[in-house]
Formats: C-alpha cells, structure tokens, sequence
C-alpha cells in the first residue's frame, strides 16, 4: 500500500477520534464505555505505530 494513501488514511482515522471523545463523556453510555474506550487505545495506537514507521510522512 501506497505511504501517501496510508497518510490519508490516518488523517481520516484522527478526525474520527473526537467522536468517540464525545460519545465516552455520554453518562448513559453503560457497558458500551468499555468498547469506546477499547476502541480509543487501539486507535491511538494506529496512529503512533504509523508514526513511527513512517515519520517523514507523518501527520
């Protein structure tokens, strides 16, 4: 895979990050809190892997 599609990528994956932000502060969210917070660690951990192998293209 192209590193410039993987940056595109990434840069789409980040603006999708303040959603999940926004749905754990929701006080009804229950159960579900575990899997938006599951899902905010893996994301940023997408992020910083693709940061470090690839930091010339780096967002």
């Amino acid at each position: 895979m192209d590193p410039i599609l993987m940056q595109e990528r990434i840069v789409f994956i980040e603006s999708k990050r303040d959603m999940l932000v926004k749905l754990l502060e929701q006080p009804d969210l229950g159960t579900l809190r575990i899997d938006v917070n599951q899902a905010l660690e893996e994301m940023d951990d997408l992020i910083d892997e693709f940061k470090k192998t690839f930091p010339s293209t780096s967002v």
